[in-house]
């Protein structure tokens, strides 16, 4: 099976010979591409309609795997027994919507290993929450797809102790108590401004894509700076309240996207 871009690049966050749980799976392409490659050994494939779990389970059948993945209809995690998986998934769902999954399942989620989020929106709010909740970022990626743009995220769920250094260059994080710092001294959300330590730029935009000078990202950001800059070229010479209001918000997104460009000038 081949996925699409967005899908392949979720896919390669799940951490080989974990068991997956995938949160709101419609087609079951992520668990039946990872258990057909060899890369898990098995997988829940859940969602709360009825509908796509039957396209789902059809798919399934279609690659033999009935053996090895398993169809629920869940509303987020609760039909999910504790320990039965060691990572989820949550990938095309809105960002308020995937907030609520991992609160009301937040005891299940303590239970995992790792989570693998693709919020369709409001990402700065997901990675605030994350932040504030005490999950801990492993990794971040970003992939360009049909002209839209797909951030996503691995963490490690708060929990008891199970925790671990921060993943580089795919290597698996050591699992013992975590010091909540990334091997070069940098803390993953202790000290400093913002929420747990991250700016507004690196809320917005991805502490870990700006460190690592992600190049999709960097094409995001010259086009946040160019839509913005246009906007307000437009808007000169009007002055109502509401113009100004407006001017107010778009240059303060253009200045957090020119901060994130400077990561780039580096």
């Amino acid at each position: 099976m081949e996925l699409s871009k967005r899908l392949n690049a979720v896919a390669s966050l799940v951490t080989d010979g974990y068991r997956l749980a995938d949160i709101g799976t419609d087609h079951a392409y992520i668990p039946i591409f990872l258990v057909s490659t060899g890369k898990i050994p098995a997988a829940v494939a859940m969602d709360v309609n009825r509908g796509p779990l039957l396209r789902a389970e059809e798919n399934i059948r279609a690659h033999g795997l009935q053996d090895k993945i398993t169809t629920r209809i869940s509303d987020g995690f609760a039909a999910l027994e504790e320990n039965e998986a060691d990572a989820a998934v949550i990938a095309g769902m809105g960002g308020p919507l995937t907030i609520r999954i991992l609160k009301e399942g937040k005891d299940i989620v303590r239970s995992l290993k790792e989570c693998i989020l693709q919020p369709q929106s409001e990402i700065e709010e997901v990675r605030a929450f994350l932040l504030e909740e005490g999950f801990f970022f492993l990794r971040e990626d970003m992939v360009e797809e049909d002209g839209k743009y797909y951030p996503m995220m691995k963490v490690l769920p708060p929990g008891d102790g199970r925790g671990a250094g921060c993943e580089r260059n795919g290597k698996e994080p050591d699992r013992k108590e975590p010091d909540r710092k990334e091997p070069d001294g940098r803390g993953n959300g202790a000290q400093g401004s913002g929420v747990q330590g991250w700016n507004d730029t690196e809320l917005r935009y991805g502490k870990f894509l700006l460190e690592e000078k992600n190049p999709v990202l960097r094409e995001y950001l010259q086009r946040e700076i160019r839509i913005r800059a246009q906007i307000l070229d437009r808007l000169k010479g009007r002055d109502s309240a509401d113009v100004q209001r407006r001017k107010t918000e778009l240059e303060k997104e253009l200045k957090i996207a020119e901060k994130g460009m400077d990561h780039y000038a580096v």
